[in-house]
């Protein structure tokens, strides 16, 4: 694995390597799995503690058919142990290639931050999202990203709210996870077969309210498009 970058990984720049271990299968996942083969989307996600990452999740899901339909693969991350990860892909399938980095070192290396929350009494010049933040400027957020909510809620009460809807239960793992890597930001991108990234959409890029927003799948599938011209 590369060092990690000071940024978000863009278009144009090449993409880290990685060899994790795979969810639905023995052995690993890696890039060099389609490496002068065919262009890939990967998706990095949460653990599966947070209810958008699920969402998003399921969403690619869909799409990946599509992705396919196109010569394009996906594969997806999340930092949830392979344990857990296996525990519950068990029961929610996916053709989807799945792997575990519960210590985000691929999230990394792709450059996409960790959020470091800061006391509230930190001048506000300070707070240069996404790298720091507060616990005040959390519970001020107003989100809906997928128009289930009742109306929009702040980060911690909307997923509160999901999770309770979607009877899912943290596990002790699942709480671990949560404290470690809670505030780590999602990022999808489209690599090439020469390792080149083509495209990438990084999660709220500009402030805590986009928490939780997908690229629209019209976006992905034209991406998908255009890297095979």
């Amino acid at each position: 694995m590369t060092a990690a970058p000071d940024r978000a990984l863009r278009p144009g720049d090449a993409a880290p390597d990685f060899q994790l271990p795979a969810v639905s299968h023995q052995g690993t996942v890696s890039l060099d799995d389609y490496r002068g083969k065919k262009p890939v989307m990967v998706g990095l996600f949460r653990g599966l503690h947070c209810p958008f990452c699920r969402r998003q999740i399921a969403s690619l899901a869909i799409t990946r058919d599509k992705l396919a339909q196109e010569g394009v693969e996906t594969v997806v991350i999340v930092n949830t142990p392979l344990d857990r990860a296996r525990q519950y892909f068990q029961y929610r399938p996916t053709r989807m290639a799945l792997a575990s980095d519960p210590d985000v070192q691929t999230h990394r290396a792709f450059g996409l931050a960790q959020v470091v929350i800061l006391p509230d009494s930190t001048d506000p010049r300070e707070l240069h999202w996404p790298q720091t933040s507060t616990v005040a400027q959390l519970l001020a957020t107003s989100i809906n990203p997928t128009g289930e909510l009742p109306e929009p809620m702040n980060l911690p009460a909307a997923s509160e709210l999901l999770n309770t809807r979607d009877g899912y239960e943290l596990t002790d793992v699942d709480k671990q996870a949560h404290a470690a890597h809670g505030m780590q930001i999602d990022g999808h991108f489209l690599i090439d077969p020469a390792g080149i990234i083509r495209w990438a959409h990084v999660e709220a890029p500009e402030n805590p309210n986009q928490f939780g927003r997908l690229p629209a799948e019209d976006e992905i599938l034209a991406a998908a498009r255009a890297v095979n011209r």
